[in-house]
């Protein structure tokens, strides 16, 4: 379990699906199935262009709005690419950065990663930052040094103030969409060497509070189990947090009980 300083956060990214009336009805459903009593957070990240519906279907809830991406400039000649102000002004309050889809489909580089890092914190969005490694570098015994160097990358020049409202989600790239799931004990080493990181980068204060998420095929049937482990702080969630009532289930994971 993670530590009392930390609140859990369970965030659904929907990644390009859906449409718009799709989304408001996915995200009612999710909001009228919470617990009224839930202590931790709720997190989704519809589509750009499903954002103002998803907004007006959480009017009144906590849950968290957040885009899938943010550019790092705020207006100009970058076609396709929404700016932070333009995110808040659609009602998101966070933004993901640095999912290994975007790393690979899109070839973002940990330079831009940082640039976007840089921006949706200047916004005062929360950043969500995405780390993890492929299949080939955890077989070649890379996986720290992969973290390490997207941590260094990512982090630069951002000061720990500039850097309190980060979440940390770790996602081994081999275990996204695949069916395939890091063990409990796999994540957990992974995400104790996270906080080793940040404790590096800005001091033990901020690795004990950074709240690290882990996002590989995180599914009804096997949160729990990952949510056991001391150093996970939450999860995110790809195809599971497109079906509410298994969604519901991984943001209502039993080991809140013992929280």
């Amino acid at each position: 379990m993670a530590s009392n300083k930390r609140t859990p956060m369970i965030a659904g990214n929907w990644k390009m699906h859906l449409n718009s009336k799709e989304a408001a009805d996915l995200a009612a459903a999710i909001k009228s199935g919470l617990d009224p009593d839930l202590k931790h957070e709720v997190l989704l990240a519809p589509t750009f262009t499903n954002l103002h519906a998803v907004k007006a279907a959480l009017a009144g809830s906590k849950i968290i709005l957040s885009s899938q991406d943010v550019a790092w400039e705020e207006k100009g000649a970058f076609t396709g690419a929404v700016s932070p102000s333009q995110l808040i002004d659609a009602g998101c309050t966070a933004a993901i950065i640095g999912h290994s889809e975007r790393r690979k489909v899109f070839l973002e580089t940990d330079e831009m990663i940082n640039k976007k890092m840089r921006a949706a914190i200047k916004a005062n969005l929360i950043p969500v930052l995405c780390i993890g490694e492929t299949l080939e570098e955890r077989e070649s015994q890379k996986t720290y040094r992969v973290l390490e160097t997207q941590l260094n990358g990512a982090f630069a020049g951002i000061t720990a103030a500039e850097a309190a409202k980060v979440v940390i989600a770790y996602e081994p790239v081999w275990a996204i969409g695949t069916g395939k799931t890091a063990t409990p004990d796999q994540a957990q080493d992974a995400h104790v060497f996270v906080r080793k990181q940040m404790e590096r980068i800005y001091g033990k204060p901020y690795a004990e509070a950074v709240r690290v998420l882990y996002g590989g095929s995180v599914k009804a049937d096997n949160v729990d189990e990952l949510m056991a482990q001391p150093d996970i702080d939450g999860a995110l969630v790809g195809g599971e947090s497109l079906k509410a009532d298994k969604f519901l289930r991984v943001i209502h994971f039993q080991a809140v009980l013992s929280r």
